[in-house]
C-alpha cells in the first residue's frame, strides 16, 4: 500500500466514525445556532465534529497541519496538512435536509492529494486519490463523457448569490443544459464524481469546501477550476465550475464569461 493510499483509507475511516456526531444532533431539534460575522450559521454539531475529526487526525498524523472551518490553523500547512469542513451544508443541516456533507482533505505543500466527500444521512463516501483513482463506498466511480451542453444536467449553485451578483449571468446559467436545477454545497460535485450530473458552477466558496473537492472529481475523470481555468488553490476568489469532461467544462467557462 502506497502512502496515499493509507492516508486515504485513514481519512475516509475517519469521516465515517465522525459521522456520529453530527447524526446525533441531526433532526433532533435545538442545535444552539449562532451567526457568524458573515451571517451564515454554524451549530454545536460544526465545532463538535471537528473537534471530533482534529483529535483523531491529531493522534494519527500528529506532525501534519490542520486547517478547519471553525478552529482555524494549527501547525503548519507548508508541508502535509489536512482541511476540513466538519458540516458543509450547515442550513441543510438545521433544516433537517440530509444533504449536507463533510469535507476532508489531505494537502502536500498546499496541493490536495486525497479528498474526502462524507454524506452522514445518507452513509454515502466519496473518496479520491491524487494519480489514482476515485470511489464511492469502495466501489469505483467515473464521470460521465458528455461533451454538449444541451446534453447536460447543470446544477446552479448559490443561485441567490449567483443572481445579485451578475443576472445577465445567472440568467444564461439558467438556459444551458438539458436539466439545469439549483442546489448547494459539495453534494451536487461529488455527484459529477459518481456520473450522475454533468456540470456544477458555485460562488463565495473557501478554501475547506473546495479543496477536499479536487482529488474526488480529478481521480473519477472530471475538472474542477475556478470561473477563469485556473487551478484552485488557498488564494482563489472562491468561484469554482465542476464538469465532467473538458469539452463541457470550457462551454460553461464560455457562458459565464458572456
Amino acid at each position: 500500500m502506497s502512502g496515499l493510499d493509507s492516508i486515504a483509507r485513514a481519512a475516509a475511516r475517519i469521516a465515517e466514525e465522525a459521522s456520529a456526531v453530527p447524526m446525533r444532533h441531526f433532526r433532533q431539534g435545538s442545535l444552539g445556532i449562532e451567526l457568524k460575522g458573515d451571517q451564515s450559521p454554524v451549530t454545536v454539531a460544526d465545532r463538535a465534529t471537528e473537534e471530533a475529526i482534529r483529535a483523531a487526525l491529531a493522534e494519527a498524523y500528529p506532525d501534519h497541519g490542520i486547517y478547519g472551518e471553525e478552529f482555524g490553523i494549527s501547525g503548519s500547512l507548508d508541508g502535509p496538512a489536512w482541511i476540513i469542513d466538519p458540516i458543509d451544508g450547515t442550513r441543510f443541516f438545521l433544516s433537517g435536509y440530509p444533504t449536507f456533507g463533510m469535507l476532508i482533505g489531505h494537502l502536500q505543500s498546499g496541493v490536495p492529494q486525497v479528498g474526502v466527500v462524507r454524506m452522514p444521512a445518507l452513509d454515502e463516501t466519496y473518496l479520491g486519490i491524487r494519480g489514482g483513482g476515485a470511489t464511492l463506498n469502495g466501489t469505483p466511480i467515473r464521470a460521465r463523457t458528455t461533451t454538449r451542453l444541451d446534453e447536460a444536467i447543470v446544477f446552479v449553485n448559490e443561485a441567490e448569490r449567483t443572481h445579485a451578483d451578475d443576472p445577465a449571468r445567472f440568467a444564461r446559467l439558467c438556459r444551458i443544459g438539458h436539466t439545469t436545477r439549483m442546489s448547494y454545497d459539495c453534494y451536487p460535485h461529488a455527484m459529477v464524481a459518481a456520473g450522475q450530473i454533468d456540470a456544477v458552477t458555485d460562488m463565495g466558496l473557501e478554501p475547506y469546501d473546495f479543496l477536499p473537492l479536487i482529488p474526488v472529481i480529478e481521480a473519477a475523470g472530471g475538472i474542477i477550476t475556478d470561473w477563469q481555468g485556473r487551478t484552485l488553490g488557498m488564494g482563489s476568489d472562491g468561484r469554482v465550475v465542476t464538469a465532467a469532461t473538458p469539452r463541457l467544462h470550457a462551454a460553461v467557462l464560455d457562458v459565464l464569461s458572456g
